[in-house]
């Protein structure tokens, strides 16, 4: 679930295969607004899926000539990241 919150996106719940279309094409909407953050701090659960959501936000923001932060990531997010070896490039702020 997306909540827009100042120029912040609050991200709640899981980031997973079966919400990943939704929350990508809520977030691309979002990016069409002031908003320059999306806080994860909420989010329950992860899995390769949320990796390939923050990586379309990231495109969709610089096509929109933004730049984004990822605010609280999950450990589990992380986790995946290094593993997949794309730590480096999570915009995380």
């Amino acid at each position: 679930m997306i909540r827009i919150s100042g120029d912040c996106v609050e991200v709640s719940g899981p980031m997973t295969m079966a919400g990943a279309r939704a929350l990508l094409a809520e977030g691309e909407a979002a990016l069409a607004t002031d908003v320059s953050a999306f806080d994860l701090k909420a989010v329950t659960e992860t899995d390769s899926s949320s990796l390939a959501v923050v990586f379309g936000w990231t495109r969709a923001a610089m096509a929109a000539g933004k730049s984004l932060r990822v605010l609280n990531p999950p450990q589990s997010l992380l986790s995946l990241a290094a593993v997949y070896g794309v730590a480096d490039l999570l915009p995380q702020g």
